[in-house]
């Protein structure tokens, strides 16, 4: 499976030396795991996820059906509020989160922050919350973590706005860009939920643990739950770190890397 990256972006990372010292120059554009990942429901636990045998990458694509599973229920704290906003189009969506006072973030906002991209999106990239500059310009992902973003999907051969959609676990900024509460993830819920359902994406990246948390189900460890597929309402899921924590901690931008690729390879078999 060739897959074009952009070797500018790559340097950009700081992962094209790594790369090109680890594999033939000729490889460097396959750089997909050598191992089929399995696909986690949200019901199983790291320790019932059962081992699959190692499979050839060159035929992953070909062999590996798209993961099916059953309807994941949805993380409701007010019914009547999560149908209504579970009946409402993009236009209706925005002023949803736009008028919000569901939960105390409100209070502090400017503006609510939705999500940004494709709306028919074949990618859903989900990260935690908007930071300062993200409530300044009511766009997810536009400081520091969000060029490292940019450049990793540039990597990819992607590109935000175009086969990517951007959105976030909770739309309104936590005070002092904290972690989002479980409460306050919970009151965003529908939202996300919806935007889903809108976008109806063929693959979710999960960014950083509160992503990871409220679409896979599971609190347990990055390490354990990174470099297999989870799913969300039937939907693959990828999970990886938030570039913000890639900034701090260099070291696992590879590893990052590794999770975009293995991404990449679900999404050229589904």
């Amino acid at each position: 499976m060739n897959m074009p990256f952009d070797e500018d972006a790559l340097r950009e990372l700081e992962l094209w030396p790594y790369l090109a010292l680890q594999r033939p120059a000729t490889a460097i554009v396959d750089a997909t795991p050598d191992v089929a990942a399995p696909v986690v429901t949200a019901a199983e636990t790291p320790r019932q996820a059962a081992p699959r045998a190692t499979t050839d990458r060159r035929s992953v694509a070909a062999k590996s059906p798209a993961p099916v599973a059953a309807p994941l229920q949805a993380v409701v704290s007010d019914p009547a509020r999560a149908a209504r906003i579970a009946a409402l189009d993009w236009d209706g969506l925005q002023a949803e989160a736009a008028n919000c006072q569901a939960c105390g973030l409100c209070r502090q906002r400017k503006q609510a922050v939705l999500g940004v991209g494709a709306r028919a999106a074949p990618w859903l990239l989900v990260g935690e919350g908007p930071g300062a500059e993200e409530d300044e310009q009511g766009e997810p992902f536009v400081g520091q973590a969000g060029k490292l973003l940019d450049a990793m999907l540039a990597a990819t051969g992607l590109q935000r706005g175009r086969e990517v959609y951007i959105a976030n676990v909770v739309k309104c900024r936590p005070p002092g860009n904290r972690t989002p509460s479980p409460e306050e993830a919970l009151a965003c819920a529908p939202l996300l939920d919806r935007q889903i359902e809108l976008v109806q994406p063929k693959l979710i990246v999960a960014l950083g643990k509160t992503a990871v948390t409220r679409l896979t189900g599971s609190d347990a460890s990055m390490a354990s739950l990174r470099g297999r597929l989870h799913e969300y309402r039937g939907i693959p899921v990828v999970v990886t770190y938030h570039p913000a924590y890639l900034l701090r901690n260099l070291p696992d931008k590879l590893k990052g890397w590794e999770d975009m690729m293995l991404a990449k390879q679900t999404m050229a078999g589904l």
